[in-house]
């Protein structure tokens, strides 16, 4: 964990987050939490580094999700060096049957619907 993220601040943001109850509610706060590009910003890393767990190219990524070669580099980044925690969410939206995931994990998900 990077120590200079930690502080009462951030575990109150955090402790925020976890009493979200469902999706509405995620919608809801981070809309009024975050800026509509901030939102934006994070969905799109989340979605470059599920295609990059598939093994998609930068070229695939950057054109179906508008990442720049540096968000892609640093979402690789923090795949290969940083603390796993993508691999875990991931893991467990797979374990829960998320939809979305698979989705979003290739791109010839998205010619198959």
């Amino acid at each position: 964990m990077n120590h200079q993220l930690k502080s009462e601040a951030v575990d109150f943001l955090f402790d925020t987050i976890l009493c979200l109850k469902d999706r509405a509610e995620c919608y809801s706060f981070f809309e009024d939490l975050c800026t509509v590009n901030e939102l934006h910003s994070m969905s799109q890393r989340l979605e470059v580094a599920a295609m990059l767990k598939n093994h998609s190219t930068y070229l695939e990524i950057a054109e179906k999700t508008g990442a720049s070669t540096a968000t892609i580099s640093r979402v690789n980044r923090s795949l290969n060096y940083g603390n796993n925690s993508y691999d875990m969410v991931f893991e467990r939206m797979k374990q829960e049957g998320h939809k979305s995931t698979k989705q979003r994990q290739t791109p010839e998900a998205d010619k198959a619907d």
